[in-house]
């Protein structure tokens, strides 16, 4: 099979289908990673999706990938695949920006846990994806080089902080790939760029990083999956989730090949609706596109009903804890670096200095409250089902120029689009973006399944229910 007349078309097909089509020899690794790096060549330059491309050392890879395919020694499940990282990862060897100019020319000596797990299962890394500075912010914009773009519209922003992921996964310039979500960064680029996502149970992907920042408490954050397919992205979890002694808030249990898959029949289950939690401005097509999908759910046997949540101002304690814990990571660099700095982590970093023991306190407090809320309605319900966003993917210009009003109502422009998102960080909940449908301007929506603490089978579950009632898998932008 020649690379320059491949069918296209495997660009585009889920991870899981490759693999299978790997195993069966119908393809090989060399052959499939020259693919995926001959359309990051053909369409990145306009994208920007990646902030690193290995090309010599993916192929490298794929030629021992495709040895042991060849002889029946097969490394892992993923072995022969190639998949894309976020820059947020370290790599042994490979150049880790953390979407900041000061790490530009940084070539870490070791990998995190999860590149660790996603080598030994036999991945190509194809490159590191783009990020803003150290993912503090929800679109993709840095001192490193242009804004990443959405797929669907060139001109619009593909979120963040995971856009770079999104964005090249959405483009078929990787078949899966590796995200983040520490407020959303997950999810907020999946919905724009109408692909799946999935943010596990805080704990549920051991979180050390292998930097040598300092350590700091890690409340919020989550590694995963973000694929073309609801099954994939199971795949993934099954390889990165578990406990590392290198990070003791991670899960002991044990992870088998129950924990994250989809039973056949949702019948039955209760889903919880909610257009708001209680506080949200949501543009009006977005929210008639996401409750019609959240509806559709009735064909496959479910229970829906509203669900009461009303969430009290949840932004100022999730900054509290975000900014302390850049503070305690970054202030060094702001220190040292200052003038090296995007303005938006510079006042994310400042913010947390001045986060005081007592405030602190109180915003785990009301990380409690927020649990609280959750684990009621989750009495009454088995998931709860919101949109992803509150808006359609805006232009791609500035950090801030985001959306300063929706649908008549002011809202914040470092998080107004994203509402629904940060909150179930706090919470610590696993959670979902499923594309939902295309806005009249051709663009991708997402809804979001919100599920139990270490509830990701349901969410799953209820996702690949979405799947199938609605497929997505083959929908595709035009990019020439």
């Amino acid at each position: 099979m020649n690379t320059s007349s491949a069918d296209q078309n495997l660009s585009y097909k889920p991870a899981l289908e490759l693999i299978s089509m790997l195993r069966q020899k119908k393809i090989s690794s060399v052959e499939l990673t020259g693919l995926f790096l001959e359309r990051i060549e053909k369409y990145d330059n306009r994208l920007h999706s990646y902030l690193t491309v290995d090309a010599e050392n993916a192929m490298h890879a794929a030629r021992l990938a495709d040895k042991r395919l060849i002889s029946g020694n097969v490394a892992g499940p993923l072995d022969g695949l190639p998949i894309s990282i976020k820059d947020l990862e370290i790599t042994a060897g490979l150049k880790t920006t953390g979407g900041s100019q000061i790490f530009k020319d940084r070539v870490p000596k070791e990998d995190s846990v999860v590149v660790e797990r996603i080598k030994d299962a036999g991945a190509v890394i194809l490159g590191k994806t783009n990020t803003p500075e150290f993912g503090l912010l929800g679109v993709t914009s840095n001192l490193l080089g242009e804004h990443c773009r959405n797929p669907w519209n060139t001109n619009k922003t593909s979120g963040g902080s995971s856009g770079g992921a999104a964005s090249a996964l959405a483009a078929g310039l990787c078949p899966v790939s590796i995200g983040g979500d520490g407020g959303g960064s997950i999810r907020i680029p999946s919905s724009f760029c109408g692909v799946f996502g999935l943010k596990p149970t805080q704990g549920r992907v051991p979180k050390y990083g292998g930097a040598g920042l300092p350590l700091a408490a890690n409340h919020l954050s989550q590694t995963g999956p973000i694929s073309r397919s609801v099954a994939d992205s199971a795949l993934i979890m099954e390889i990165i989730s578990g406990f590392d002694t290198r990070d003791p808030s991670s899960f002991i249990e044990k992870i088998n090949c129950d924990t994250f898959s989809s039973p056949g029949s949702i019948d039955g289950l209760r889903i919880g609706w909610s257009s708001d939690l209680g506080f949200a401005a949501v543009d009006s097509e977005v929210l008639n596109i996401c409750e019609q999908a959240a509806t559709s759910l009735k064909i496959a046997g479910c229970e829906i009903d509203n669900a009461d949540i009303i969430l009290n101002e949840p932004f100022g304690p999730f900054r509290t804890l975000f900014s302390a814990m850049a503070y305690t990571a970054y202030n060094q660099l702001l220190e040292n670096y200052p003038n090296q700095l995007t303005d938006y982590a510079a006042n994310c970093i400042e913010n947390g200095a001045s986060v005081t023991g007592a405030e602190y306190a109180a915003a785990l407090g009301y990380v409690d409250q927020l649990k609280c809320i959750f684990n009621s309605a989750f009495e009454q319900f088995d998931v709860i089902i919101t949109p992803t966003l509150a808006v359609e993917a805006f232009d791609a210009l500035g950090p801030l120029d985001t959306i300063n009003e929706i649908d008549g109502q002011e809202v914040d422009p470092w998080w107004g689009y994203f509402p629904f998102t940060f909150p179930i960080n706090l919470a610590g909940l696993p959670a979902s973006s499923v594309p939902a449908g295309f806005s009249k301007n051709k663009l991708p929506i997402g809804l979001q399944i919100i599920g139990r603490t270490r509830d990701e089978k349901t969410v799953l579950s209820v996702s690949s229910a979405l799947e199938k009632i609605k497929p997505w898998t083959n929908i595709k932008p035009n990019l020439d």
